[in-house]
């Protein structure tokens, strides 16, 4: 699997970044999500302009966490927004660890990862804006004792900071 490949597992995807296709073709909706505007950001690769995902405070830091993104806490049912401009390539419960999970890919270098939603607001091949709500925050999967958003950023595959990388706050 790699950044052009049609078929790759969830799993590689979160390894390697590349595409991803679910195991289960998701149904259709009837009419296809209107496009909000300021669609995928910096098409070819670059930094997007990084926002917040969610308002609460981190539980788990990047360096406690092995390297694998952030934990925010905060209550069930609050929203998580999209940190950044992009399009939904994953949309679903596929990878137990995570739960409810969804993965942006907003260029050809980077990725976002939400997971241990409540609920999933978006699907497959969804543009969405940056502070668009996506979803809703839960404790689904092994890793969420609490309400609690996984945050990822990946580039090229490999995890990085979000802390670092963090623009403003939503």
């Amino acid at each position: 699997c790699d950044w052009s490949s049609d078929v790759c597992s969830s799993d590689l995807l979160l390894r390697r970044g590349g595409d991803v296709r679910p195991a289960q073709p998701a149904p259709t909706p009837d009419q296809p999500p209107p496009a909000p505007s300021g669609g995928p950001s910096a098409p070819g690769g670059g930094t997007p302009n990084w926002g917040w995902p969610a308002a609460g405070r981190i539980v788990g830091t990047f360096k406690q966490s092995g390297g694998k993104g952030v934990a925010i806490a905060g209550r069930l049912g609050d929203p998580v927004y999209a940190s950044a401009a992009g399009t939904v390539v994953y949309s679903g419960e596929g990878l137990p660890s995570y739960g409810k999970l969804i993965i942006v890919k907003h260029n050809d270098e980077y990725l976002s990862v939400y997971a241990h939603n409540n609920a999933i607001l978006v699907k497959e091949k969804q543009v969405v804006a940056k502070g668009e709500k996506i979803a809703e925050m839960g404790s689904s999967g092994p890793g969420a004792p609490s309400p609690r958003l996984h945050f990822e950023i990946r580039r090229l595959g490999k995890t990085v900071d979000p802390e670092q990388l963090r623009s403003e706050e939503h």
